[in-house]
C-alpha cells in the first residue's frame, strides 16, 4: 500500500501571539492522510529547532550589590560584593513583604528572606536556635498587623530606613574587618540585629536571639559556601 507522510513541525512562537506556544505540534494539511482509505501514516520529526525565548524572568536579573545610602559605593571597585546567598535573601525579602501586602521591605522582611533562602550559615543558625520562618511570620503579623486586603504592594517594595541602615552596617563591618571575599548573609543578619528599634530586632529577641548568640554567629561572618552569580540566576528563575 502507498505510504503517506504526516509532517509534524514544532511551532515557532510568534511574539505577537503567545497563545500558539501552548500547542506542541502543527500539522501540515497537504501531507495529511486518513486511515479510512487504508493508508499508513508515518510521522517524520522535523529537524527545525524550537524557538527559545531570550527574555528571562525579571527575578533572574542578578545584582552584585544591594541598595545603599552611600552613592559613592555603587561605583567603587573597592566596595566588597554581596554573596549570592545574601542577594537571594534580599530578593526573597521583597517577595515576603509583597505576600504580607506591606508597602515597604523592612528588617522583618529581611529576616524572613534569610530564612526563605535557607542554605546560608545564618539561616541554619537561626533554625538551630528555634527561629523558623513560620514563627517569624507570625511574630511579624502580631507586631505590625495585617495589611488591608485590597492593598497591593509594589513590585519592589522600597526599604524602610532601619532596613537600609542594616544593609549599610553590613558593608561597613565588612570593610572594617579587612577580610577579603564577599559580604555574607551573616553580615546581613547581624545588620538587622544592630538596629535595636527595628521590627526585625524585636522579632529576633522575642524568639530567643540575644547578644550572646550574635557573638557566637559573628565568628563565622566571613565563612560561607560561595555560589557564583550564574548559579544564583538559575536559582532565582525557578
Amino acid at each position: 500500500m502507498a505510504s503517506c507522510t504526516l509532517s509534524a513541525l514544532p511551532i515557532i512562537s510568534n511574539p505577537t501571539n503567545s497563545s500558539s506556544s501552548t500547542l506542541p505540534w502543527r500539522l501540515n494539511p497537504h501531507n495529511l492522510a486518513t486511515s479510512l482509505f487504508g493508508r499508513k501514516l508515518s510521522i517524520r520529526p522535523s529537524s527545525s529547532r524550537r524557538f527559545v525565548s531570550k527574555h528571562r524572568p525579571t527575578i533572574a536579573t542578578v545584582l552584585s550589590s544591594l541598595p545603599t545610602l552611600k552613592p559613592e559605593r555603587a561605583s567603587s571597585e573597592k566596595t566588597p560584593k554581596w554573596s549570592a546567598r545574601a542577594i537571594k535573601s534580599f530578593a526573597m525579602a521583597e517577595l515576603e513583604a509583597r505576600k504580607l501586602k506591606y508597602p515597604n521591605t523592612g528588617t522583618e522582611a529581611l529576616l524572613m528572606g534569610i530564612l526563605v533562602e535557607g542554605t546560608s550559615i545564618a539561616a541554619k543558625f537561626l533554625r538551630a536556635n528555634g527561629i523558623t520562618l513560620f514563627k517569624t511570620r507570625d511574630e511579624t503579623v502580631k507586631l505590625l498587623g495585617k495589611s488591608d486586603m485590597y492593598y497591593f504592594s509594589p513590585e519592589h517594595p522600597p526599604l524602610t530606613e532601619p532596613a537600609q541602615r542594616a544593609l549599610d552596617w553590613a558593608v561597613d563591618e565588612k570593610l572594617k574587618s579587612g577580610e577579603n571575599g564577599e559580604i555574607t548573609t551573616t553580615y546581613l543578619l547581624l545588620g538587622i540585629w544592630s538596629q535595636k528599634d527595628s521590627a526585625g530586632y524585636k522579632i529576633m529577641a522575642s524568639l530567643g536571639f540575644d547578644d550572646q548568640k550574635a557573638k557566637a554567629l559573628a565568628k563565622s561572618m566571613n565563612e560561607d559556601i560561595v555560589l557564583s552569580h550564574k548559579i544564583l540566576g538559575r536559582l532565582l528563575s525557578h
